[in-house]
């Protein structure tokens, strides 16, 4: 009756019922499982606001409390253990590199220079748009509020300042 309480009339005395009777009960099954308690407190606490949020979707008909309360607690363990043996993709693990090869950090230097003043070259309006989409990381939408000028003319704009950088920085290019 405490779960009919809070899914119908969002009875916060129910729930907080509700929780006394489960959370204990949710802890020591989460626990058992081998989990460390911290952890086993943090699942709690969010298994049962999932409760007081999901209490909408509740059916009786369908299931008991308990058997709800519980499955939701066993889905969001397993999301929880999954996340935790992720593996880390090899993009994000850091590279341990002592050597720094001084020929790279030159031929970088060099690259940045060249767009730089390659940048400048640019007429002022192309420039502005290259600068605000590519070091500015701004969507066309967002440029497009700053400025306030047509979607047509700043995706033009940009299009024109890349072709120029692109012919401007040919010669520069990696081998």
């Amino acid at each position: 009756m405490w779960m009919l309480a809070v899914r119908d009339h969002r009875d916060k005395v129910a729930f907080g019922r509700l929780f006394d009777h489960f959370a204990p009960r949710l802890k020591g099954m989460i626990c058992r499982s081998g989990l460390p308690a911290a952890q086993a407190e943090d699942i709690v606490q969010d298994v049962m606001l999932t409760v007081w949020r999901k209490a909408d979707l509740f059916d009786p008909g369908r299931a008991q409390v308990a058997a709800w309360i519980f499955q939701i607690a066993r889905n969001r363990q397993i999301d929880i253990v999954r996340k935790e043996r992720r593996p880390v993709p090899e993009e994000l693990r850091q590279v341990e590199q002592t050597d720094v090869d001084a020929a790279q950090v030159l031929a970088l230097e060099q690259e940045t220079r060249a767009l730089r003043a390659a940048l400048k070259r640019l007429k002022p309006a192309q420039r502005v748009m290259v600068e605000r989409a590519y070091l500015g990381e701004l969507s066309h939408a967002e440029i497009k509020a700053e400025t306030g000028l047509p979607l047509g003319t700043i995706k033009s704009r940009i299009r024109l300042g890349l072709e120029k950088l692109r012919h401007e920085l040919k010669g520069t290019d990696r081998k």
